[in-house]
């Protein structure tokens, strides 16, 4: 099988054999859950609950409040403590039901009832997933009934299955394909019944050969779907990548997936169909990786939606004896979140707790020098952008100047930050630019 790739891109060093080798069990959380009424891109869920209120485990307690928002499902049972402001790993508090952990987890009546695949319709697909509320589970979080509804079905000719998990130090994608493979298969042939003139391709990075012969294996006898080795190289399981890589077709400025005939979902979401679909289960947990040199037991676990990153951390064994944390982050080191505190709750799009002995940004910037116009940022940008003129622009405060040469378009890989040698902060000063130009457009 020859592995493909793209354009530009870097190879940071992957630390993933911490956690990869290790089983994966469930943890199960002892403290108060926590569900943040924005987990996820759009209008924030509206609470159907009330403080004081009884709920059980897969009980919807805040519904869509608009075509681009997701229902919020409570992943325990108990009782509602407290509708407030919380804090999250984006940093501001957001509002948030808190809910008192019973531990008994018991669940709502018919979670887990088995439908078969062959007896849904594409309206029942949509509408299983729209009520289970799922979202991207590789990070961006936008609502996947949205995404599974393009204006013109008939015109997608290939569904991509990210299973590329190449951020350094996460490989719990890479254990769901291990473990769960069947799911993630049966969840793709669901996505392919959308999309009548669609064919499947589940892409996978060749540090991962153990994941591609496990999805291999349910793929056999399905003329339908195939997998497809593409080479290890980040940001291999960008979107836009992906698509170049698989589909053939290059995205332009302000198009969508669904323009160029493609829907890219990741693997995660994907087994989160299945599970919605045919055993009638919502959006209640997902696998995180535990990791970092500060961790003294790195390991993949199946975390409920709503437990604290400080519980997770125990899961782990906690930190190294002798160790101070410097860093923590949810995702991993070049794009993750960096957090004020471990007391926040773990959502749909986390896929990892990433906690370090050292800070790279502080290093970093004991180090920066002004630009010395290498151009190597431009090299390794994986859509072609030009970090160099970006920076320029955002410094200045030229928000007009920054969108006309399609700034809005970086998807802040961090890409371009790790290969500079003047060490400046590139990424982080295209996120605070892209957020400056968001919140205008909004005001406007």
């Amino acid at each position: 099988m020859n592995s493909k790739t793209f354009k530009g891109g870097v190879h940071p060093e992957e630390y993933k054999d911490m956690s990869k080798t290790l089983p994966v069990g469930r943890y199960e959380p002892r403290g108060e859950m926590v569900f943040p009424l924005n987990q996820h891109i759009g209008k924030p869920a509206k609470p159907v609950v009330a403080k004081g209120d009884t709920v059980l485990a897969g009980q919807v307690i805040a519904e869509a409040d608009g075509f681009v928002s997701a229902n919020i499902v409570s992943s325990c049972s108990g009782k509602v403590k407290a509708i407030e402001q919380r804090e999250t790993a984006a940093g501001p508090r957001v509002m948030s039901i808190v809910i008192e952990n019973d531990g008994q987890f018991t669940p709502a009546e018919g979670i887990g009832t088995k439908v078969s695949p062959d007896a849904v319709s594409k309206q029942e697909i949509l509408e299983a997933i729209r009520k289970a509320g799922i979202v991207g589970m590789g990070g961006a979080g936008f609502p996947t009934d949205v995404k599974l509804m393009p204006r013109d079905p008939d015109a997608i000719e290939c569904v991509i299955a990210n299973g590329c998990e190449c951020e350094p130090y996460i490989t719990c994608d890479d254990s769901l394909m291990q473990q769960k493979n069947r799911g993630i298969f049966e969840g793709l042939k669901l996505v392919l019944q959308l999309f009548p003139n669609a064919r499947g391709v589940i892409a996978i990075e060749d540090n991962k050969p153990e994941a591609i012969k496990a999805m291999q294996g349910v793929c056999t006898d399905d003329s339908t779907i195939t997998v497809q080795s593409v080479q290890t190289k980040y940001p291999q399981g960008g979107e836009r990548n992906l698509i170049s890589v698989i589909h053939g077709r290059d995205i332009r400025a302000g198009q969508l997936p669904a323009e160029v005939g493609c829907v890219v979902c990741n693997v995660a979401t994907l087994y989160a169909i299945y599970r919605a679909v045919c055993k009638s289960e919502p959006l209640m947990d997902r696998y995180v990786t535990i990791t970092g040199d500060a961790v003294a037991h790195p390991c993949t676990v199946l975390a409920r939606i709503g437990t604290s990153a400080s519980e997770l951390l125990e899961a782990a064994g906690g930190l190294k004896e002798g160790v101070t944390l410097k860093k923590a982050l949810f995702g991993g080191p070049m794009m993750g979140t960096a957090l004020s505190s471990l007391n926040v709750p773990v959502c749909k799009n986390n896929n990892a707790l990433t906690l370090l002995a050292d800070d790279p940004v502080e290093d970093a910037e004991a180090q920066m020098t002004a630009c010395i116009r290498c151009g190597r940022c431009a090299r390794v940008c994986p859509i072609h952008l030009v970090p160099q003129m970006m920076a320029d622009y955002a410094e200045r405060g030229n928000l007009e100047g920054y969108e006309k040469i399609y700034g809005l378009d970086c998807f802040q890989c961090g890409s371009c930050t790790y290969i500079c040698p003047a060490k400046r902060p590139l990424m982080q000063l295209f996120k605070q630019t892209k957020a400056a130009i968001m919140a205008k457009k909004r005001k406007q």
